[in-house]
Order: structure tokens, then sequence, then C-alpha cells
């Protein structure tokens, strides 16, 4: 029993410890009420339980990932690995903000749900903590991923695909980490030599990004409204992305006037699969030589805002900012060499 991995497992609310009230699904299960559910996990792990606060995830934001950051912080010397469990509609953004708060972490922080209260005949909550709480003790586990449905995703590669069945996770634009089948766990991935010193934590976030979804007929009025609101925004193009050339005020002229103010622009695609290049069409290549425009490539959109949060969180020279958000954190985002010799070092 002594050499058994210790593993701290924080609960948050979520459907995984929810049950029903006249007004719909709400946390109500105690953190430590969790593991009567999974007593299979005293075989190979010994577990303390901590609950920061209960919550729906849609009620979860920046304020709530710095106070999850700053807790492992405080315990990280005292556990083997972390278990989180979280509501599923903000999961991935919680995951990749973590990954960008706690960096170059040897021990595993795993971020985990269901789909269905824990405490239901048929559900996939059991699993899903039973699973995370065997790869959090995993000696080969490391860093932020999300366990769900059996399959380990790197925290910043996730996304809800599906909002009611089992399945809901997807790993996008990366390879699934591992498996998790019948209590075996099998790595696809094994990167342990890629850490290199010590972990790392953050403490800051500016959250003031805005994700703006184009919709045909829009132009820069938008932006101007919303000028004075923000620091930065991410426009979620069309495609591989571009700006859209009509309407009162250009998307050109707006652009310019939030970039002469020191704000950031970056542009995402709509598209969930094989991300942006701006350098296609000539709606966006004229627009990104014209300003330097970052863009996300193949990074998720929560891995692009929580990214763009921290990192204008730690700075706003634009060079260092840059620098920052093009730095592979957490398998993010892979340059083509071409692409990669563009940015500054």
């Amino acid at each position: 029993m002594e050499d058994m991995k210790k593993v701290l497992l924080i609960a948050t609310g979520g459907t995984i410890a929810s049950g029903y009230t006249e007004d719909g699904l709400a946390p109500q299960i105690a953190a430590g009420a969790l593991l009567r559910y999974v007593e299979e996990y005293r075989d190979f792990c010994r577990v303390d339980v901590q609950e920061p606060f209960s919550l729906d995830s849609t009620n979860i934001y920046g304020r709530h990932w710095v106070e999850l950051a700053g807790l492992i912080e405080k315990k990280y010397d005292a556990y083997d690995g972390f278990v989180i469990c979280h509501g599923t509609d903000t999961m991935a953004f919680t995951a990749a903000a973590l990954s960008y708060l706690i960096q170059n972490s040897r021990k595993p922080i795993v971020v985990t749900g269901a789909q269905k209260p824990i405490d239901l005949p048929v559900t996939d909550a059991r699993t899903n903590l039973l699973d995370s709480l065997r790869f959090a003790s995993d000696g080969r586990a490391h860093g932020v991923n999300i366990v769900f449905g059996g399959n380990v995703i790197a925290g910043t590669r996730a996304k809800k695909e599906r909002s009611k069945s089992y399945n809901a996770f997807s790993s996008i634009n990366y390879p699934n980490i591992a498996v998790i089948r019948d209590g075996r766990i099998i790595f696809y991935i094994e990167d342990e030599d890629r850490i290199n010193g010590q972990v790392t934590f953050y403490h800051t976030l500016n959250e003031r990004i805005l994700l703006l979804k184009l919709v045909p007929g829009m132009d820069g009025t938008v932006l101007n409204r919303l000028f004075s609101g923000y620091d930065g925004v991410i426009i979620e193009a069309f495609g591989v992305g571009g700006f859209p050339d009509y309407g009162e005020i250009p998307f050109y002229s707006e652009i310019r006037r939030w970039m002469d103010a020191g704000k950031f622009v970056m542009m995402a695609t709509q598209v969930t699969h094989e991300g942006s290049d701006m350098e296609v069409y000539q709606v966006g290549k004229v627009i990104k030589e014209e300003f330097g425009l970052m863009e996300a490539y193949d990074m998720t959109l929560e891995a692009t805002v929580t990214k763009a949060m921290w990192a204008l969180g730690q700075t706003k020279d634009p060079e260092v900012f840059r620098r920052l958000f093009y730095r592979t954190v957490n398998h993010d985002i892979l340059l083509g060499e071409e692409q990669a010799s563009e940015l500054p070092s």
C-alpha cells in the first residue's frame, strides 16, 4: 500500500455530481460521495478530495481557472496526480486554460466529467471517473489531459462535438494521447523527454478577449462598436480565413484602428478540422501581409481563446505576445516548416 500513488480529486460540480430539481439538473452530490461509486480505485491509488466550488460549467470562467491552477500549485508537491471533475459544456476551455496556466508538469492533471449523473443506474460517470483516477496514477502520464469515453486527449486539443452521447469529446487535428480499455492504458504518444525544466505556474489571464464569428453580411461595424470593451479579438472566419470587402465600415479600416491602438487581432476558422491558412486566397493574403495578422492555424478555438488570454496576461508587447502565442504548449499547434520559418524567434 505504501507505494500506491496519491491523487487529489478536485470536484467542481457539473453533470457528474448533479441531481434532478424542479428546474432541471444542478450540482448536488458532495465531492466525497463521488468516490463511493468507484470503490475499485482503492486497488491502485489513495485519494483525497477537495471541492473549491460546485457549479454548472456554464458558470465557470477565467477566475475559476486561475483558482484551480492555484490549488494545484499549492498541493503539487503532496500528490502524484490530480483529477478535476467538471461539467462537460466548458470542459475544453478549462483544460486548455490549465494547459497554459500549468506548463511543464511531469505529474498528470486530468479533467473529466460525464453526460449523466454518477448516481443513475446507467451512466458514463463511473467509468470516466475510474479511468481518470487510473490515468492519474500511471507513471507515464503527465501534463493536462481530458479523460472521457475511454479516450485521453491533450488538454489543448479537445472539443465537445456531441451534446448527449457518451463519446462527447474528440481530439482535433491531433491523435489521442492514449486510450483506456478494460482498465488498461494504451499510450499512442509518450513524450516525457520533451519536458524540460521545472513545472511553471502562471497566475494571470486577460479575459478581455473576444471571439467573433463571421456571418455573411457582417462588416467592420461590429468591431467599431466593440472597440472600447476588448484588448483583443479572434475573428472566426469562413474556410481557411479571409475578410469580406463590403459594408459601411470595411474590416480593413477597423483592423488598422485596433492595431494602431495596441490591440490584438487574430484570425481563426469556423471549420473544425485542418485549420486556417490565410495565404491561400486574396481575401486573406492581402490583409495578412498588410498587418502581419496572426492566425490560429490548426489550434482549436478553445485553445486559441485561452492561449490569447494567457499570453496577453503576461505581456502587451506585440512581438513578445507573438512568440508566446506561437510557442507550442501541450501539443496545441503544429506549424509546417515554411510557416514556422516566417515567425519571429
